[in-house]
Order: C-alpha cells, then sequence, then structure tokens
C-alpha cells in the first residue's frame, strides 16, 4: 500500500516542501530509502524501524521503500524520522489516509518512541502555512516556537503513541494544539547600568548616537579605559524589539538550534566572539550551512573587542553585510542568504602594548604602531559612522561622586530619535539614518550654505573618501533627532567630524 506525509527541509534559512512516501509490497523484507540522503537520514531507517518495534507496531516482513522527494534537494538532519513513521503507518492501513492530508510533520524520533526537538521548526511551520496547510505535528520542545504563526494549528507530539493517537482522531490533536505566544514587549531588567559609568562622557555620548542611529562604532584606548564596559551597555539603551524583528531574529536563532523555552526571541542580540574565531564561523558556513555570528547578532549588536586580533580574512568578511544587511555565501549546491543587518561595535588599543601615544608607559616603536593599526584595513575604518578615544579616567573623576544619567533616560533620548526616522523613512526600504544610500543622503539630510561650507572644507582638509563623507551627514542626521531637530544644523556636523578625530590621530598623523 502506498502513502504520502509532507514534511520539510531547511537549508540554510530557508525551508522547502519534501513529500515522505512510503510504500508496502510483496517481496524479499527489505528497508530501502531513497531521494538524496544525508548519512543521518538514511539512519532513519533502523531509527523508526526500532522505534516501532518498541511500541509494538512491527514492520511486516515485506519489502518496504520510503522516497523523500523532491530528489533534487538535499535532506539533512534528523527531522525526518516522524513523517517517515506516520508515512509507514499510513502504508499499513493503521492511520487512514483521509487523515493525514493538510498536515506537515517533522520531529526526530529515539529508539524507545519518544520524540526529540529539531532545528528550524519556526521556518517550517511557515513553509506549512505558504504550502496551505493548517495543521503541524511537530516535537513538544518545538511547539511554542511553531506556535508564532498563528494561520496554522501546532500541536507538540511527546511520542509516537501520541502521534498515532492525533493522526487516528485529528480533532483531539487539534484541541491540544499549542496557543499562540502573547507578545509582551516588556522591559528587560538588565545587570548593568550607564549610571555607573564615571567619567568618559564623550565614549558615552558616542555610544547614544550610535544607539539612536544603528550607526558603526569604534572605540580606541588603552587598557581598562573603559571600552567593553561602554560595549556592553548598549543593550541597555536600544529600543525593545516589534514582533516582525522578532520573528526574523527568531528564524536565525532556530536554525542554528539556539533557541531558549519562550520560543521567540523578545530582546535584540548581542553577540561578543572571541577574536579566534574563524571566517566561516563569523560570516556563515560549515559542512550543513548554518547562519554566522553577524547574522546572530542581525537586529542587534556584534561586538568586536580587540578587533586587529582578528584574523585579516574574517574582518573583511564584514564590508558586504554592513554595507548590504545581508550575508550570501555561495556554495556548489547554491546560493544561500543570510540576514546581517547588525550594528558593529569594535574596540582595540592603538598598539600592542596598549598605551600609545603615552610615551611614558608605551615601548612600541614607531613601525610597531604602524603595523599594529594596518590591521584594520582602511575600508574596514571607512565604514565605522564613529571613531572615537577612550582615555584613561583620573582619581577626581574615578571617585567623585556625581549622578551620571541612567541607560533608562537615554534609552528614552534614543526612542525618540527612533520615532523621527520611522516617520521620515515610513515609505522607503530603510528605517535608520545609517541605512541611507548615497543617492538618499541629499534628499533626506539637506545641507544649508554654511553647513555645505563646514563639509567642503572638511573634505579638503581631512582627504575624505566619498564613503566617509556621506557618513559623517548621516551621522550628523542622527544628532540632529536626538536634539529633536528637523534640519541638520552647523554644530551637529562639528560634533559628527568630532567622531572622526581617533581615525585622524592614528590613521592620519600629520
Amino acid at each position: 500500500m502506498f502513502s504520502s506525509v509532507m514534511s520539510a527541509a531547511v537549508l540554510g534559512m530557508e525551508a522547502y516542501p519534501v513529500q515522505v512516501e512510503a510504500d508496502i509490497s510483496d517481496g524479499l523484507p527489505m528497508f530501502c530509502m531513497v531521494g538524496d540522503l544525508a548519512p543521518e537520514v538514511r539512519e532513519a531507517a533502523d531509527r523508526v524501524r526500532t522505534a516501532l518495534r518498541n511500541i509494538r507496531i512491527p514492520l511486516p516482513p515485506r519489502r518496504v521503500t520510503v522516497n523523500l522527494s523532491p530528489a533534487h534537494i538535499r535532506k539533512i538532519g534528523t527531522r525526518f524520522d516522524l513523517p517517515i513513521a506516520a508515512s509507514l503507518l499510513t502504508a499499513m492501513g493503521i492511520i487512514p489516509p483521509e487523515h493525514t492530508g493538510g498536515i506537515l510533520i517533522a520531529g526526530e524520533v529515539g529508539l524507545n518512541g519518544k520524540v526529540r526537538p529539531v532545528n528550524g521548526i519556526l521556518q517550517t511551520v511557515m513553509l506549512a502555512r505558504d504550502q496551505g496547510c493548517t495543521w503541524c505535528l511537530v516535537p513538544e520542545e518545538n511547539a511554542r516556537e511553531g506556535a508564532a504563526v498563528p494561520e496554522v494549528a501546532v500541536t507538540g507530539v511527546g511520542t509516537l503513541k501520541e502521534l498515532l493517537e492525533y493522526l487516528t482522531y485529528p480533532e483531539k490533536g487539534r484541541k491540544r494544539a499549542q496557543s499562540v505566544p502573547d507578545w509582551k514587549e516588556g522591559e528587560k531588567i538588565y545587570p548593568v547600568d550607564f549610571r555607573e559609568i564615571n567619567g568618559q562622557e564623550g565614549a558615552k555620548r558616542a555610544a547614544q548616537i550610535a544607539a539612536a542611529g544603528m550607526h558603526n562604532l569604534l572605540m580606541i584606548g588603552s587598557p581598562g579605559a573603559g571600552k567593553t564596559m561602554i560595549a556592553r551597555r548598549m543593550p541597555t539603551i536600544l529600543p525593545g524589539l516589534t514582533m516582525q524583528e522578532s520573528l526574523e531574529i527568531t528564524r536565525v536563532y532556530s536554525a542554528c538550534g539556539l533557541l531558549e523555552e519562550e520560543g521567540l526571541v523578545k530582546n535584540r542580540p548581542f553577540r561578543a566572539p572571541h577574536h579566534t574565531i574563524s571566517a566561516n564561523a563569523l560570516a556563515g558556513g560549515g559542512r550543513y550551512i548554518q547562519p554566522g555570528e553577524v547574522s546572530l547578532a542581525t537586529r542587534g549588536i556584534l561586538f568586536l573587542d580587540e578587533l586587529p586580533e582578528f584574523s585579516r580574512r574574517a574582518l573583511e568578511t564584514l564590508r558586504q553585510p554592513m554595507e548590504e544587511g545581508v550575508i550570501q555565501i555561495s556554495r556548489t549546491d547554491g546560493k544561500y542568504v543570510f540576514p546581517a543587518h547588525f550594528q558593529l561595535v569594535a574596540a582595540m588599543n592603538p598598539c600592542k602594548c596598549g598605551y600609545y601615544p603615552d610615551r611614558s608607559r608605551c615601548r612600541c616603536l614607531p613601525g610597531e604602531i604602524h603595523r599594529y593599526l594596518g590591521r584594520v584595513s582602511r575600508p574596514l575604518l571607512d565604514r565605522m559612522d564613529l571613531c572615537t578615544e577612550v582615555s584613561r579616567v583620573d582619581y577626581q573623576n574615578l571617585v567623585l561622586e556625581r549622578k551620571n544619567e541612567d541607560s533608562r533616560s537615554m534609552r528614552t533620548k534614543v526612542e525618540s530619535a527612533w520615532k523621527m526616522q520611522q516617520a521620515r523613512y515610513q515609505n522607503c526600504p530603510w528605517q535608520f539614518n545609517s541605512q541611507l544610500n548615497a543617492a538618499s543622503v541629499g534628499e533626506f539630510c539637506p545641507l544649508g550654505n554654511r553647513e555645505s561650507r563646514v563639509m567642503e572644507i572638511a573634505f579638503e582638509k581631512l582627504e575624505l573618501s566619498v564613503r566617509a563623507y556621506h557618513r559623517i551627514i548621516k551621522t550628523a542626521r542622527t544628532i540632529a533627532d536626538l536634539e529633536g531637530e528637523e534640519r541638520i544644523r552647523e554644530e551637529h556636523l562639528l560634533e559628527a567630524l568630532g567622531f572622526r578625530g581617533a581615525d585622524q590621530k592614528f590613521w592620519n598623523p600629520e
């Protein structure tokens, strides 16, 4: 008898429909599986056969053929165990064939018949919606994740016996569908706060501007000056996620198997990989291609501490996603596109020992300093909107008791700036000043005569690249938004130019 059950293959960030077909016919007893299968998918034959025997439903001693169609799509992972079991039970006449229509099934099966979680369930349920399915059967641990798609009923399955029960009596299974999770933006309580930082007013201002326009930020200074401390507090001043942003991030984390029990990611990511990370781990890749750190940081912050210590190859992979908001990875079997709408925050020392230009402490030779700074390429440096020096805090500022601005107050100002940008770009494909392309800078960031003269002088004197010129104007637009101003004024441009001072000081000394 022939049967067919719908499932899905997940490759990278996308899910593709797969029909799991089973046929039980006369012939020598054997279990044959076809359809461009990875080794772990072929092993499903032993897992499913043993699991069925352990729930007292042994396969008949006949020829069993399982086909995962279409054959041109590579099937990887253990997600096909559950649909294979369902298809076999249907082919054996235990489950009525009409009960498997309009249903998508995915999950791993243990030898004892228990159903185990798999990656990529959110993509799978989204595919089910697009394919017109109204019901999904997934592992219990993945049910909350899948329920984020309200158009499809998602029921968690704990064992093969439950699968059999739900497909035999569908009305019972649908009644046990996971409820759609409530989207409550709720204010997250962070263990750190900007009010804990004494001094460093310039660096804190740079962090606020960067957050207000999602600008890239580079902090350079001696060890212990507070660069990492500032970076780790930046998530505390970023506004919360929208439902759409949460789904985008959740898809990435689901593909990597990094989701927590809540099912939906409700906080902006903060990723801080070690400087020994490989280019593939940063950009994405692997034997079975998965998103990398740039995608895991999407809609949040990617923090690179000790920037020059990262490999040159790893750093250069950042250039394309910083401009386009996506990362493209080409393989022989196709091209994979992952989201990469991250804000890059980086910190570094100005030399190998870390104390340049303090010659009383720095022992590096000029050539050594030049080579160390040269590890950060000019094209990457050009993509940093703000480049600020973080100086050592003196004793008086360290011990002075004063009321520093806290993260909540800073976040309120950032939220106001975001609202101005959302209103300005409501009919545009971008939402932040940092995302403006060169053609749109003139339209959304017009300069008066005095402001144009300031930029003309800066362009000639500082020998700015066209990219740096536009980024300064976009930063000035964000500063104006923080001040609640509709137009960019001269002081906004001067402040934005001031945040290129470290760039000129260390990489273009006179």
